[in-house]
């Protein structure tokens, strides 16, 4: 367990608000851990930068977090984990914080879908191309058929809700479309924004296809990560606290992080990034 009473505290990352979808589910499974949130809203979205500038700004991001004290660090982005999890754990975290972890979203998604025949990915630019999911399923099951779309239009849509439902309703069959068409058996949603269209994207699917949430099974898998590792359980009891910083100021994050969390945002400090 802990070494002279040292607090653990899970710090929760995303480029923007996507990320409050994953940590409403780790404060219905895990709440007796303390939280840090940080959404960098002045850069959002991540998915159209290069992948050098991804690294960038998510190595500014989990620095930041690192400093205030976290010892845990979820990159609840599709973009970060898939752009640059992998060269932060080998580098940055070997040569900083060696006794702290970096986690992603990507592997526990995989894991869930890996027995089907026919999978598909929905994600940014950046998550598609990076074909992050693809290698990582391929791993488990080498005979599976991954068929991607990226879907660039829908973390703006999200991002300025409301939206007319009509026009999300549209974009949304134009982009699942070729999966429907290839019959995918099990749907990845590649970004922590999409849950918030979850039920649209299950109803134009259809029942022949599953569609996760994913906040749900990256919820489960970190819950099985902490039993795994005892030291950075905690041994609390009690509901832990609960922190939000952002890089700009937006009235956004208040309104339509509530909608996103299932719950109020009363108040955030800004992280200088």
């Amino acid at each position: 367990m802990l070494k002279n009473k040292e607090k653990n505290i899970i710090g929760v990352f995303d480029s923007g608000l996507g990320g409050l979808n994953i940590l409403k589910h780790f404060l219905k499974d895990l709440p007796q851990y303390d939280y840090l949130y940080l959404a960098d809203t002045a850069r959002v979205p991540y998915g159209n930068h290069s992948q050098e500038t991804i690294y960038h700004y998510t190595l500014e991001a989990v620095d930041f977090l690192f400093k205030q004290g976290v010892r845990l660090i979820i990159l609840a982005c599709n973009t970060a984990s898939s752009q640059a999890l992998r060269r932060l754990q080998k580098e940055y975290l070997i040569n900083n914080y060696p006794d702290r972890r970096i986690l992603g979203v990507i592997i526990p998604l995989a894991e869930e879908v890996s027995r089907s025949k026919r999978i598909g990915v929905i994600g940014t630019r950046a998550t598609i191309n990076s074909q992050a999911y693809n290698l990582e399923i391929k791993k488990i099951n080498n005979q599976a058929k991954i068929i991607s779309n990226s879907t660039p239009l829908l973390v703006p849509l999200i991002e300025e809700w409301p939206v007319s439902k009509d026009i999300i309703h549209k974009i949304l069959k134009k982009y699942l479309k070729p999966l429907k068409e290839k019959r995918v058996q099990e749907l990845i949603l590649g970004c922590t924004h999409y849950p918030f269209l979850l039920k649209d994207i299950r109803k134009i699917m259809g029942s022949h296809c599953q569609v996760f949430d994913p906040g749900h099974i990256i919820s489960i898998k970190l819950k099985n990560y902490l039993q795994r590792h005892p030291e950075f359980q905690t041994e609390n009891s009690k509901e832990g606290k609960l922190q939000f910083y952002i890089s700009d100021e937006s009235e956004k994050f208040t309104k339509l992080g509530s909608k996103f969390l299932g719950q109020t945002i009363k108040d955030y400090k800004i992280a200088k990034l």
